[in-house]
């Protein structure tokens, strides 16, 4: 193993997996070097189907640029309808060309329609409408990823294969590759990761520090205006309080820091539950992702420890929880099923290592919630011990409206049929994984380059 930039390491991911040194370049020299499109597994009904029980109007939208919050903005704004009323499958990824699904509540697919042939209105996206649905696209209606993916002017693109061959000894296929599970960059905020803070402070019930790590805090990634405006508004928490004059130099790009600044001067900022409020006028969906990229964080952590610990990724230990793969999904792709876990005693260990071998089971770790049941052995002493480092219990993720959570299981190990190709100082990388899963996760054992160098 090799020890991750500190980038990385911030967000819990400690390790690389493989010591073949990387190929070095840079991701999404053009927005067409980074493709992403779903695996659907969302049914429609006809276009013309009855409005009363098929309130929902599906589209396919693929998206150069766009990241997916934004979309689902100018969406909502051109068609004069509440945000809330736009639902999509998975986020993507801004300077990409992706392929995804979304619904929309109440509303004329015609009205989609010539929002979509207005050029001016929709700028680098092709909208197509497939039908009605009897409910909304909701976070996860999706089987996975398909990656279509170029790495520019790498360094040493002969590395791949190497970097290849030792995934695939990983993951313990000789035919696929496997890597750890972690959740990407992106979940915490490529240039800026905070979001996990944010999550951390709500799950302790600390609602100024949440607020202020997100609208205060700034990091040397971002413009010197935004730097100041941030700066501004930490100096405001401890001095007089006036938000309305953070605000009025706060950039408007930032608009979900602008909603909770302008909640904060309407109550004035003092209380704990001012800064609550602030915190709950941003998108519901975003509340939620608070909490999860905290759960995330917590869930790297655990994977690296048991990288450390030299405990395997590809078959479990007595005390692993492993679930079953969902053998309902369409395709070829393997993917997790954590409705159906089961526990792993010492009787069991070696008929679920069969299990694993085939991709019939996964060894899981918690994304912590408050149904979270722990594991045992020396998989739950690494769960204890780094919840409590973080002063961190099941109970406390019982929260008031959207950051509440129950908490699941996700599969420590992804495994992939991955094809390589060389043309020049460019390596080609096309694969797929299960919804939830990171191309750059992937990438980043390839590249071995600190993410904030990527580009």
């Amino acid at each position: 193993m090799r020890e991750a930039h500190p980038t990385e390491r911030a967000v819990g991911m400690a390790w690389y997996v493989s010591d073949a040194d990387g190929t070095g370049g840079r991701l999404r020299d053009a927005d067409e070097d980074f493709r992403v499109r779903e695996i659907e597994r969302f049914e429609t009904e006809s276009v013309d189907a009855d409005p009363g029980g098929y309130p929902h109007v599906v589209l396919r939208a693929e998206l150069r640029g766009w990241d997916t919050n934004d979309f689902a903005a100018r969406l909502s704004d051109g068609l004069g309808i509440s945000r809330e009323r736009v639902s999509w499958a998975g986020t993507k990824d801004k300077h990409a060309v992706t392929t995804q699904l979304f619904s929309v509540r109440d509303v004329d697919p015609d009205a989609v329609t010539a929002f979509r042939d207005a050029a001016s209105e929709i700028r680098d996206a092709d909208v197509e409408v497939l039908g009605r649905a009897g409910r909304s696209i909701e976070f996860g209606d999706l089987v996975g990823n398909e990656f279509e993916i170029v790495v520019s002017d790498a360094d040493r693109p002969e590395q791949a294969e190497a970097v290849a061959s030792e995934l695939r000894s990983f993951g313990g296929d000789e035919t696929q590759i496997g890597v750890p599970n972690y959740f990407g960059q992106q979940r915490f905020g490529s240039q800026r990761p905070v979001t996990h803070e944010v999550g951390l402070h709500v799950v302790r019930g600390e609602w100024e520090e949440a607020v202020l790590s997100y609208v205060g805090n700034p990091s040397e990634s971002e413009p010197e205006g935004t730097q100041e405006a941030r700066a501004r508004a930490d100096d405001a928490a401890s001095g007089d309080r006036d938000w309305g004059r953070v605000l009025e130099d706060y950039p408007r790009r930032l608009r979900y820091e602008r909603s909770m600044l302008h909640s904060l001067a309407e109550s004035g900022g003092t209380e704990p539950e001012h800064f609550r409020e602030a915190l709950e006028t941003v998108p519901s969906n975003l509340q939620r992702l608070f909490v999860h990229a905290a759960q995330s964080y917590v869930f790297n952590l655990i994977l690296s420890e048991r990288l450390e610990r030299g405990l395997p990724f590809d078959r479990p230990v007595e005390g692993d929880v492993a679930c079953f793969s969902d053998r309902s999904a369409p395709g070829e792709l393997v993917v997790p099923d954590t409705d159906r876990l089961q526990r792993v005693t010492g009787e069991r260990v070696e008929t679920m290592a069969r299990h694993c071998e085939r991709g019939r089971a996964f060894v899981t770790a918690p994304l912590v919630g408050t149904e979270t049941d722990l594991a045992d052995g020396e998989q739950g002493e690494i769960e204890r011990e780094v919840l409590d480092e973080l002063d961190l219990d099941p109970a406390d993720f019982d929260l008031p409206g959207e950051f509440d959570s129950t908490g699941t299981r996700r599969a420590i190990l992804v495994r992939t049929d991955l094809d390589v190709s060389v043309e020049g100082d460019d390596v080609g990388v096309n694969f797929a994984l299960p919804k939830g899963s990171y191309a750059t996760v992937v990438l980043r054992e390839f590249l071995k380059a600190d993410p904030i160098d990527l580009g």
